[in-house]
């Protein structure tokens, strides 16, 4: 594996942090600390050799200190809190209701990823676990906690409640993970995100993950760390291998230009900004014969899930959602990442683009747009700090070829994935090509 360089420097907002140190190049998990019952899960998943932030963290992490990590969606954060949180954990004894281990996310999507990735190696170390969100009756929930469940994974809403009925208690919590900070911002969270690590032990040890670092995530730091080790895995100005196009195109080619697109024989990821839209899509893309799933907030979990097992698995190449999942599924391999609908806000298209290109591998990503729209996606664009390519398109232009590649050959869509599949893509999640099985979400239903 390539070692990409760290940086471990602190700033000034952070001066109660101190320099990490260097990660150690060609580092074993075993090197690191990590336990062998631990290795040999890893080892069995294919996952031999540690992720940059893997490196630079885990010595810290498993000598017992608070911890401040940036990297990017695909950068291996998950293990990177998951080991060090299993092997402080593996010799207690927790009480009913009353876990030692939290770790907060944002939306189901990363609480069933995490828990995918958690699970195994909770299993080697002797531990249980359980996974906290809405729109599933919690009665399962309840009666895992009440079963002694050592390390909760959790949205923040639903275990809010949890606690306010008094299914839960993190008085015992010995270690606490915030993964995604920077998300649980934009959604509002951070609030109830305050509450309940004011309910876990001052001198417990608190890991913190986020893809940027800015005000809103700082308080968290600022409140809730101590002396954290800050460690970075890429600068954050780092340019993505990703290569950004928008297109301009007639209202009445936007379908022919995005059918074109999503055509070819690369894995698709469509968004759009309603859940009406992303149902529409979907629809007309598998009619043209371009097999499409969709994931919003009108869909019944089980059939969320099972159109995200089916994009993730390969059954179908291209998959509609809204924004809601931009930060909420992690799927690798996706080749392309299309704006049919073009987000009004620099953050959204952030995070939507960041579908793609994950752990260093390359991605296009293309906003459709059209001439009304050109003035509000130039503003957007410059506030992100892209500087697309650009060009007029129709649907049988060239450039389509050009992004997209060949068109595949057309197929009719399966209607749905079987229960194997699903439980095999489960367990692709304990190796690098993490997948996220639940696609509900909490709050908005976009």
């Amino acid at each position: 594996m390539t070692v990409l360089s760290a940086d471990h420097s602190t700033t000034a907002s952070r001066g109660s942090g101190r320099p990490a140190s260097l990660p150690r190049i060609g580092a074993s998990f075993a090197s690191l600390g990590v336990p062998a019952a631990l290795v040999t899960v890893l080892a069995e998943a294919g996952i031999t050799d540690p992720f940059p932030i893997q490196a630079a963290t885990l010595p810290d992490s498993l000598d017992g200190r608070d911890i401040l990590g940036r990297g990017q969606t695909g950068s291996g954060k998950t293990l990177a809190f998951c080991l060090p949180l299993v092997t402080l954990l593996a010799d207690g004894y927790s009480m009913a209701c009353r876990p030692r281990g939290l770790i907060l996310v944002p939306t189901r999507e990363l609480a069933s990823q995490v828990e995918a990735v958690l699970s195994p190696l909770a299993a080697a170390a002797g531990l249980s676990t359980v996974t906290v969100y809405g729109g599933t009756p919690q009665s399962r929930q309840v009666a895992a906690l009440r079963d002694r469940a050592d390390i909760v994974v959790a949205c923040p809403g639903r275990l809010a409640d949890l606690m306010e009925q008094g299914h839960c208690h993190l008085g015992d919590v010995e270690v606490s993970v915030v993964d995604e900070a920077d998300h649980m911002a934009d959604l509002g969270f951070l609030p109830v995100v305050r509450r309940l690590l004011d309910a876990t032990p001052s001198d417990g040890q608190r890991m913190l993950f986020s893809a940027t670092l800015d005000h809103d995530v700082d308080v968290l730091v600022r409140r809730f760390l101590s002396k954290p080790a800050v460690h970075s895995v890429d600068p954050a100005d780092a340019p993505a291998p990703v290569v950004h196009h928008v297109l301009t195109v007639a209202q009445a080619d936007r379908l022919g230009v995005v059918t074109a697109l999503a055509g070819g024989h690369g894995r698709s990821l469509i968004f759009t900004r309603t859940r009406h839209a992303a149902h529409q899509l979907a629809r007309q893309l598998s009619a043209a014969r371009v097999p499409a799933a969709e994931l919003h907030g009108d869909l019944a979990q089980s059939v969320r899930e099972r159109n995200l097992a089916s994009f993730a698995a390969g059954a179908v190449r291209v998959l509609v959602a809204t924004d809601i999942a931009a930060r909420g599924i992690h799927v690798d391999g996706i080749d392309l990442v299309i704006h049919a609908d073009p987000p009004s806000e620099d953050k959204a298209y952030v995070h939507r683009s960041g579908r793609t290109a994950r752990a260093g591998a390359s991605g296009i990503v293309v906003t459709v747009q059209t001439p009304a729209q050109s003035r509000d996606v130039s503003a957007m664009m410059r506030r992100a700090g892209v500087v697309p390519l650009r060009a007029e398109a129709s649907p049988g232009s060239a450039v389509l070829a050009t992004i997209a590649g060949p068109r595949a050959a057309p197929v009719t869509p399966a209607p749905r994935v079987t229960a194997p599949v699903i439980e095999a893509t489960a367990r692709q999640a304990t190796g690098r090509g993490a997948v996220a099985l639940s696609a509900s979400y909490r709050g908005r239903r976009r």
